[in-house]
């Protein structure tokens, strides 16, 4: 399934692998100097930004929990502390959002993480038939139903992007 030169794969697609996913691997040349990973990779894969997710951590009443939303929006930090069952949210030190997924930012996944952690998906992914998420590296996409994205992450949705 995965394209490219790693035989091992990331994390990510491992565990969609174990999970019996179908999903697709868009890898891309990245761009250190890019702004957005997000809207680096659906230009470069050719893709509506609405259709391609980021990965982002918060702490949530002080625990770490996951947001994924469309790369063209901002995380609603109160919309995910209450998707979340939390009073507030704010963004996760970069450098513990790496210890804790595994992942570098700017390739973290939401999935194949190191530890699962709670996981809020926008709502609007359902709107797509595929959805594009990091595939646990720089230059590397996913596509895969969000119906899977959402059981292989035990994400519940909710309208967290603005």
């Amino acid at each position: 399934m995965a394209k490219g030169k790693q035989s091992v794969g990331t994390p990510a697609t491992v565990a969609l692998t174990k999970a019996n996913v179908q999903f697709s691997s868009h890898a891309y040349e990245h761009d250190p100097a890019a702004k957005s990973y997000g809207l680096e990779a659906a230009e470069a894969l050719g893709l509506e930004p609405e259709q391609v997710f980021k990965t982002l951590l918060v702490e949530v009443d002080g625990k770490l929990t996951v947001g994924v939303v469309p790369v063209d929006k901002q995380l609603d930090l109160k919309a995910i502390a209450a998707a979340a069952g939390g009073k507030k949210a704010v963004m996760a030190d970069p450098a513990a959002a790496e210890r804790t997924t595994g992942y570098v930012v700017g390739g973290i996944s939401p999935i194949g993480q190191k530890r699962p952690l709670p996981t809020v998906v926008d709502s609007t992914a359902t709107d797509h038939a595929t959805v594009y998420v990091s595939g646990g590296r720089r230059g590397l996409d996913i596509g895969l139903a969000p119906a899977d994205l959402i059981a292989v992450t035990n994400a519940r949705t909710a309208a967290i992007a603005r």
